[in-house]
Order: structure tokens, then C-alpha cells, then sequence
């Protein structure tokens, strides 16, 4: 479903750039202190580079200095989601103080109330003057699975402040009111389905139902859930899972997909991101529906990727147990759907290491890889967004959507932070229950 990121104007920038990466001098590296230092760089991507303004996750940043036309203090809404986890990490790390995290949740809270609303839900891009920035030609109203993704952060910040004092009740208070806000049964057109976007210029013009397996998981079960647009079961098991068609799942690389990823075109296996955004708050440990066990779609989803670089059937240079991880990502000709049966010989770093509690041992052995065995694939957020060996092609370039998962995903691996969190919320569980969902999770509020 993300592969229409397509859309992004970027492929004339990015191709004629090539990094080779280079050998460096071995040094001795705990596996907590790798894991360290990855989650401190690319949580800074969403602290220091963050769009001054808002304090929300910029788009992108090309630390090469080229972008898009006026694209460089684009606001992100997925990838601001992602962003204010990434805050929580930070201040449970130590990178900033606690004091710090609420003053900046504080800001972003206040900008998110001005922002342009679509029946409640942002678009994908704001301006920082808080009005829309069109994604595409029709893409200029809301977009449900963005917004999804910025309340699933919104919830784990409440959450996080649930017991604080004055001052963070009221930011609490504040965001109880933009999750009361997103009407997320008028995007079902009074359909049994959820369409992704509406925009008051062109209507449902892009006419996008969102149904099969992807990354918007989350948006049905937040639907489900909203305690003032909620939508029914009904919208979930016919929009979604297809009237059960969803869980016709394949074997790939020897694995069980568990469910049907690619309904229309018969794809086995999705690019990783789908193991990931869902799942930054959305705990898939011991999650079950009528359709799938969650836990296990996932730890599938990430093996599958792996054993398609061990194998390596296109024999692309660089490929196995340390490299590996095919995702939506920079390409060597603009944006691409990476995934084990489009694979352009791209690695996306966000993908083998947003996997880290479903392949502990494998997403180590790929981090250990990009911090001891080459120099020119980590900058200042981390690694970059993609390279290829077998290309002899890398851009010192990040995306908020692919590094704001690593350090959400690490500290879940290391602590279960996020997923703690967000399970909390009442609301939540309330959609789960209504939906069929089991979890071992319990709400303690």
C-alpha cells in the first residue's frame, strides 16, 4: 500500500550519487552498546531535526542539502506519530529530560490543534503554517492511515503522562480531545469499509478502500476503538479481512504467511514495514483474532525477508546472514516497494532493525554489520535510508517514516516501553474486544 509513495518527485534526484562503502578498522562493540547507539542517533532525527516550528518529524533530511522543490520543512503525520515515541524513548534513555519531552510534546500538541483537520484527520503533509501541503494532485484532504499512525503516538504520550501532575493532565486532556475528534466512520462513506482519504476539493476522488493485509492495521482497530466515531465490526471483517478472504495465507521460504499480504496481486510477502508501524504501540505478542496470530505473522514476515538474502537467488553482492531487509525506501531510481519479489539488490537498514524483537539474533547480526564493517552507511540519524552494494550506490539521506521505527522497535525489544504503554489505554481495549481480538496484555487502567 505505501508503494504509492511513488508519487514523491525525488527519482531525478537520486540517482548519479554513488558512496562506496569502505572497510574500517574493527573495534570492539557490546551488543548494548550498538543498540545504544543507534537508538540515541536516530531518535535525534525527530530531536534535532526536527521542523522548528512544530516540533514535529520533518519528511525528510538530506544531509547531501538537495531536495524537492520547498519540500524541506515538510511535516510528516506518520512519521510525526512515530516521532513522539521516539520522545518518550529518549526521555527514558536519558538523551533529553523529562522536562524537556513535555515541553516539546507540549508544542506539538498546540500545533496539531491549528493544523488543517478533514473531518478530523490530518493529511499527510503540513506546511508549517499548519495548512495542508498536497501529497499528490488529489491527495490534499485527510488521510486516515497517516492519522492512525499520529494517534497510535498521541495515545503512548497520554498514556505515559496518565499520572502526572497539573500541567500533564492537561496535555492529556488535550489529546483525549484530538482522538475524540478524527471521525473515523465518516471515511466509510456508510460502506463496510474504510477508505483512506477524503479531501474537500475532490471528495473521494482518490477512492482508496482499505482492505487485505498491509500496514494499516492499526487505523481499523482505532476506529473500532474511538469512543466518538467508532465504526462496527462489521466494517472490520468486510473491509479489512475481505469477508475472510484475508487469511488465505501461502508458505514462502518455507514459512506460513499467515495471512493473504497481497490480495490483488499476488504477492506472498509484503515489504517489512508492515511488521512495523502497526506494531510500535500495538503489542503482537500474544495477539489473536478470527484470522491471525499476530505474533507470528510478524516473526514470519521478518524471517521470510531473511531467508530470502541467506538464499539470495538474484546472487546481488553483499547479500546474507548480515545483510538483509527489504523495505519501502529510497532506490537507485527514486522510491521503490523492496520486498523479496521486487528486490532491486536496495537494503533498507530500517528493516532488519524495526525487526528486532521478532529476529533478535538476525537483526543484531546486521546492526553489528553496519557499525563495525563499513564507515560511509551511518551518519549523524543513524544509518541511511538505503544502499546497495550490488549498485555501488548509497545517499547520505533519511526518511521520518523509516527512522522513526528502529529506536521504537529496539527499546520494545529491550524493555517493551511502547508496547506498555499504549496497551494501557481504555479506549483501546474496548476496540479489541469489539473487534474479536485476545490479547495477554491487560488494561490497567
Amino acid at each position: 500500500m505505501r508503494l504509492f509513495l511513488v508519487v514523491l518527485a525525488v527519482a531525478s534526484l537520486l540517482t548519479g550519487c554513488n558512496n562506496k562503502p569502505k572497510k574500517i578498522q574493527k573495534q570492539v562493540w557490546t551488543d548494548e552498546a550498538l543498540l545504544d547507539s543507534v537508538q540515541k542517533q536516530t531518535f535525534n532525527y525527530f530531536w534535532d531535526g526536527a521542523e522548528p516550528v512544530s516540533g514535529l518529524a520533518r519528511e525528510r533530511i538530506h544531509l547531501d542539502s538537495i531536495y524537492p522543490t520547498h519540500h524541506k520543512d515538510i511535516i510528516t503525520i506518520g512519521g510525526s506519530g512515530f516521532g513522539l515515541m521516539t520522545i518518550v524513548v529518549g526521555a527514558e534513555r536519558g538523551y533529553i529530560t523529562k522536562e524537556e519531552a513535555l515541553s516539546r510534546f507540549e508544542k506539538s500538541v498546540d500545533f496539531l490543534e491549528k493544523a488543517d483537520r478533514f473531518h478530523g484527520a490530518w493529511p499527510h503533509w503540513l506546511m508549517p503554517s499548519g495548512k495542508v501541503a498536497p501529497f499528490s494532485q488529489y491527495d490534499d484532504g485527510g488521510d486516515l492511515v497517516e492519522t492512525a499512525f499520529l494517534i497510535q503516538g498521541l495515545l503512548t504520550v497520554k498514556e505515559y503522562y496518565a499520572n502526572g501532575g497539573e500541567r500533564e493532565q492537561k496535555l492529556v486532556a488535550k489529546i483525549q480531545k484530538l482522538w475524540e475528534e478524527v471521525e473515523w466512520d465518516w471515511y466509510t462513506k456508510g460502506e463496510n469499509t474504510l477508505y483512506w482519504h477524503w479531501s474537500p476539493n475532490v471528495a473521494w476522488k482518490m477512492n482508496f478502500p482499505v482492505g487485505g493485509y498491509n500496514e494499516a492495521l492499526i487505523m481499523y482497530i482505532l476506529a473500532a476503538a474511538s469512543p466518538t466515531h467508532p465504526v462496527s465490526k462489521e466494517v472490520y471483517d468486510k473491509g479489512w479481512a475481505l469477508n475472510g478472504q484475508i487469511a488465505k495465507d501461502t508458505v514462502y521460504y518455507g514459512l506460513e504467511t499467515e495471512l493473504n499480504h497481497y490480495e490483488h496481486d499476488a504477492s506472498p510477502v509484503g515489504p517489512l514495514f508492515w511488521a512495523h508501524y502497526s506494531y510500535l504501540g500495538l503489542n503482537p505478542k500474544g495477539l489473536t483474532d478470527a484470522y491471525a496470530d499476530y505474533w507470528k505473522l510478524n516473526v514470519n514476515h521478518a524471517k521470510i525477508h531473511y531467508r530470502h538474502a541467506v538464499e539470495n537467488p538474484n546472487k546481488y553482492k553483499g547479500y546474507g546472514k548480515n545483510l538483509w531487509g527489504l523495505t519501502s525506501s529510497y532506490s537507485v531510481k527514486g522510491y521503490a516497494g523492496h520486498r523479496p519479489d521486487n528486490d532491486l539488490g536496495v537494503i533498507s537498514p530500517t528493516a532488519a532493525l524495526s525487526s528486532m524483537p521478532y529476529t533478535p539474533k538476525e537483526s543484531m547480526q546486521f546492526l553489528r554489520y553496519m557499525y563495525t564493517e563499513q564507515d560511509s552507511l551511518v551518519g549523524k540519524y543513524g544509518p541511511y535510508d538505503a544502499f546497495s552494494l550490488e549498485n555501488n550506490w548509497s545517499l547520505p539521506r533519511y526518511l521520518a517514516i523509516d527512522q522513526g521505527p528502529i529506536p521504537v522497535m529496539i527499546e520494545n525489544y529491550r524493555t517493551g516501553l511502547l508496547w506498555n504503554l499504549f496497551m494501557k489505554n481504555k479506549d483501546l481495549h474496548k476496540g479489541l474486544e469489539k473487534l474479536g481480538f485476545s490479547t495477554t496484555h491487560k488494561n490497567d487502567n
